[in-house]
C-alpha cells in the first residue's frame, strides 16, 4: 500500500438549518484515506455516516450545508468547488454505491442504457464501444447472462442483481475512490456475502480506494483496513481495524462490539447499548455519549472531551486523557529524579576531589 493520502478531511462541519436552529450533523471531523486502502465508517443510524458520504460527493442538499473545514481529493479542494467541476470528478474520480438500488436506478431505463450513459457523460466514445464496455462490466460483476440483463429494467431484477448493476455503474469509469453506503443492508446474508466478496475482488483488481459505510461491525471487520467510529456527528474512535476489534477503547465502540452475536456463546438475550442516539436538537452539554455510558463521571456531564491519542488509537474519552496526563507526569517525575541523581552524583564527586586535595596537602 502506498503511503499517499488520496483523501484528506480536516475539521469538516456540516449543519442542518431548521426551525429548531442549526443542528450539527457532522462536528469538526478529520480523517484520511490512503491509496488502495479501505476505510470503514461505523455507527448507529443518525450518526452522520451518510451525510459524510454526501459531503465528499458534493451532494449535501437543503437544508444541509457544509459550514466549515476541508475535503481534499487528489490535491483538489472539494469544499466550495463549482458544480460543473464536481460533476467531472464524480464517476471518474469518486463514485458511490447507494444503500437501496431500486431508488437509485432509473426504473424506466434499461440497465445497459444507464451504464452506457455513465460512460458517455464522462468520455468521448462511440455507442458501440460504450455498449461493449457496459457488457464487459456486467460480466465482471458476476452476471453470466449479460446480454439479457443489459436489456432489462431494474424491476425485472432481484435485489442482489440490482446491486451488482449499481456496482458496475460505479466502477465503469475506473474511479480512484469508491464510497459504499451500506450496500448490503437490504440483502439477505447469502447475497450479502457475494456482494462483499465482489467488492473486495474488484478493489484488488483495480486498486481503488474504498470508504465502506455500515452499522454492522461484523461487515466492517471483513472489509476495513482502518475504522472510524461515529456517534451523533462526532468521530469518537479511529484506529487500524485490528486494534479496533482486538482492544476497543471508547465505551461506545466496546458496546458495539459486545452487541455482535457470537457462535461460541449461548445467551438468552443479546447485549445492547442502553438508551438511544440523542436527537441533534437535544445534545447533552458534556460528552454526547454521557447518558448511555457506564463509565461516566461528573466531568463527562459538564465538559466535552477532545480526541486523545493512546496506544495507536484516537479516542474521544476523558479516561484516556487522564491516563495520558499521568504518563506525562510520570515522565516529568522520572526526568526530575534523573536530574536529582545527577546533582547528587556531581556533589559526591566534588566532595571526593576535595577530600583527595586535603589528603594530598597533609602528605
Amino acid at each position: 500500500m502506498e503511503n499517499e493520502n488520496i483523501l484528506t478531511i480536516k475539521d469538516l462541519d456540516v449543519r442542518l438549518f431548521t426551525d429548531r436552529g442549526e443542528l450539527p450533523v457532522i462536528d469538526r471531523l478529520s480523517l484520511s484515506l490512503q491509496a488502495g486502502e479501505t476505510l470503514g465508517i461505523v455507527g448507529e443510524s443518525g450518526c452522520g455516516k451518510s451525510m459524510l458520504a454526501s459531503a465528499i460527493m458534493g451532494l449535501v442538499a437543503h437544508p444541509g450545508k457544509v459550514t466549515g473545514g476541508s475535503i481534499r481529493f487528489g490535491g483538489q479542494e472539494l469544499v466550495g468547488m463549482k458544480k460543473r467541476d464536481l460533476r467531472k470528478i464524480r464517476g471518474t474520480g469518486i463514485s458511490m454505491i447507494f444503500q437501496e438500488p431500486m431508488t437509485s436506478l432509473n426504473p424506466l431505463m434499461t440497465c445497459g442504457r444507464q451504464i452506457m450513459e455513465t460512460i458517455t457523460s464522462h468520455e468521448k466514445v462511440s455507442k458501440a464501444e460504450a455498449k461493449e464496455r457496459a457488457l464487459s462490466m456486467i460480466r465482471s460483476v458476476g452476471i453470466a447472462r449479460a446480454e439479457k440483463v443489459f436489456s432489462e429494467v431494474p424491476a425485472q431484477l432481484s435485489g442482489g442483481m440490482r446491486q451488482r448493476i449499481m456496482i458496475a455503474m460505479a466502477l465503469i469509469c475506473r474511479p480512484r475512490l469508491l464510497i459504499c453506503d451500506e450496500p448490503t443492508t437490504a440483502l439477505d446474508v447469502t447475497v450479502q456475502a457475494q456482494i462483499l466478496g465482489l467488492i473486495r475482488r474488484l478493489q484488488k483488481e483495480t486498486g481503488t480506494s474504498v470508504i465502506f459505510i455500515s452499522h454492522d461491525m461484523g461487515v466492517i471487520s471483513q472489509m476495513a483496513d482502518r475504522v472510524a467510529v461515529m456517534y451523533a456527528g462526532q468521530l469518537v474512535e479511529y484506529a487500524d481495524a485490528e486494534k479496533i476489534f482486538s482492544e476497543p477503547k471508547h465505551p461506545y465502540t466496546q458496546g458495539l462490539q459486545a452487541a455482535i452475536p457470537r457462535l461460541d456463546e449461548q445467551k438468552d438475550t443479546l447485549r445492547s447499548i442502553p438508551g438511544n442516539v440523542p436527537m441533534l436538537y437535544e445534545l447533552p452539554k458534556g460528552c454526547i455519549f454521557f447518558p448511555r455510558c457506564a463509565f461516566a463521571t461528573e466531568r463527562c456531564h459538564a465538559e466535552r472531551p477532545g480526541l486523545v491519542e493512546t496506544e495507536g488509537h484516537l479516542v474521544r474519552c476523558f479516561q484516556y486523557e487522564a491516563s495520558e496526563s499521568e504518563k506525562e507526569q510520570d515522565v516529568s517525575e522520572k526526568e526530575q529524579a534523573v536530574q536529582h541523581d545527577d546533582r547528587n552524583a556531581g556533589s559526591a564527586a566534588q566532595g571526593a576531589e576535595q577530600k583527595d586535595e586535603k589528603g594530598g596537602a597533609q602528605v
